[in-house]
């Protein structure tokens, strides 16, 4: 699965803003679609953040969708459905940062639970952990922001799916890795840019 270029991840994350403000002025889902890159199924997260904090973030682990249909609904949900937040107002989307992940299909780690935390890299790796009906994930940019180490990142995914905060070491509980191309704007409208988490990972 190649990496998008630069051009591709700014396509991405305009893509994603004239999603929202679409919906948010119009109440209409853009029909946008793009070729390429664009036209394969991948999982994807949108982030939104208003002056540094987080305003919103939604997407799709799995690829299940079109990659600009799956931006254009992690979009329209992240300004809308996070149920941490409030919807997004237009008029906020000037002082919004648009930020897209494309992630690749997660892969169950096939280690010893005790052993988890040596296979996962902070920088690298996102994480989605999984045990019956309950499921959480992180993506990999939240272990760096946050400065946690491996066993950290484990357990606040564990705190994610509404599990105790040691369960990535029973038996039973499924962890998955999986990785993220990260493009964000560096200002409200402005360029965008690719973030490499593994150059600022602690």
């Amino acid at each position: 699965m190649r990496l998008l270029t630069p051009e591709e991840g700014e396509k991405a994350v305009r893509l994603a803003r004239k999603a929202i403000e679409t919906y948010l002025s119009k109440k209409e889902v853009s029909k946008d679609r793009l070729e390429g890159v664009f036209s394969e199924k991948r999982g994807v997260f949108t982030t939104l953040t208003k002056h540094g904090e987080l305003r919103g973030c939604i997407g799709f682990p799995y690829p299940i969708k079109r990659l600009d249909e799956a931006i254009i609904d992690s979009a329209i949900s992240a300004a809308t459905q996070d149920p941490r937040f409030p919807p997004v107002r237009l008029e906020e989307m000037d002082e919004i940062e648009v930020e897209v992940t494309v992630l690749t299909p997660p892969e169950k780690l096939s280690v010893p639970p005790e052993e988890r935390a040596k296979a996962i890299e902070v920088g690298r790796h996102g994480l989605m952990v999984v045990y019956g009906p309950y499921s959480g994930l992180l993506l990999p940019q939240v272990a760096v922001e946050y400065g946690m180490d491996e066993e950290e990142f484990l357990t606040h995914t564990c705190l994610k799916a509404g599990l105790p905060p040691d369960c990535w070491l029973m038996e039973g509980v499924e962890v998955y890795t999986f990785e993220g191309q990260i493009f964000k704007e560096v200002e409200p409208r402005g360029k965008v840019v690719e973030v490499d988490m593994r150059s600022c990972s602690i």
